[in-house]
């Protein structure tokens, strides 16, 4: 079992990173692969959720304890698969996503990618009462986020797009801390490539226009 590997990062692509270790490369697929604040090939480490199909073995890795255990408990709730929990964590920040489940904010996890109604309740059913305590911070953070973060829910002030698939992409980047002026830079840049992609992919185009400059 692979509980985290430590080594250069030397490639990033939409979904994964590649990390060399003592000269061997592994792919790991994580949730914002440009939103690391590292250079390629600097040296760091990666939380690794070890995931075993029939076709394939799969890494999945974070940069953090938090985002790997929630990753986990994602994963238990009926219904949420690798790809699912990951889109769920590359629209918001673990400590966020904690506190809105406590807080059973349906409108909040909605705005999460691949996130429906029903798969909400589901969340909040299942993990409520397993995250209790999880994050201290958790329900600061929140409260924190205020308006322009959970208030983003209702649809209000989205550029670009507005609704659809960039609309839910924006609510993630927002929620992850970047400002109006960035998201609305980075719609711009990626805007030729919005039809038929989906609000997943559309953070992780945008996060790579945000790192590119």
């Amino acid at each position: 079992m692979i509980d985290y590997l430590r080594g250069r990062l030397v490639a990033r692509e939409l979904d994964y990173i590649v990390l060399d270790v003592h000269g061997i490369g592994y792919r790991v697929f994580c949730p914002n692969p440009f939103a690391a604040p590292l250079k390629d090939g600097e040296e760091t480490t990666f939380y690794i959720h070890y995931h075993v199909r029939e076709d394939a073995h799969l890494l999945f890795g974070f940069p953090s304890r938090e985002e790997q255990s929630l990753f986990r408990k994602l994963l238990e709730v009926t219904g949420i698969g690798p790809k699912v929990a990951l889109g769920v964590l590359a629209g918001g920040r673990p400590e966020t996503i904690v506190a809105a489940i406590q807080q059973e904010n349906v409108a909040f996890l909605t705005k999460l990618p691949g996130i429906g109604r029903k798969t909400a309740q589901r969340i909040i059913l299942d993990l409520k009462d397993k995250l209790a305590g999880a994050s201290a911070g958790g329900l600061e953070a929140a409260a924190a986020l205020g308006a322009a973060g959970l208030a983003a829910a209702d649809g209000s002030g989205l550029a670009g797009g507005g609704t659809g698939a960039w609309g839910e992409a924006k609510e993630a980047l927002l929620a992850l801390g970047y400002t109006e002026a960035e998201t609305d830079r980075a719609w711009a840049r990626v805007q030729a490539k919005a039809d038929g992609a989906s609000a997943d992919t559309l953070v992780k185009l945008a996060l790579q226009a945000l790192y590119q400059g």
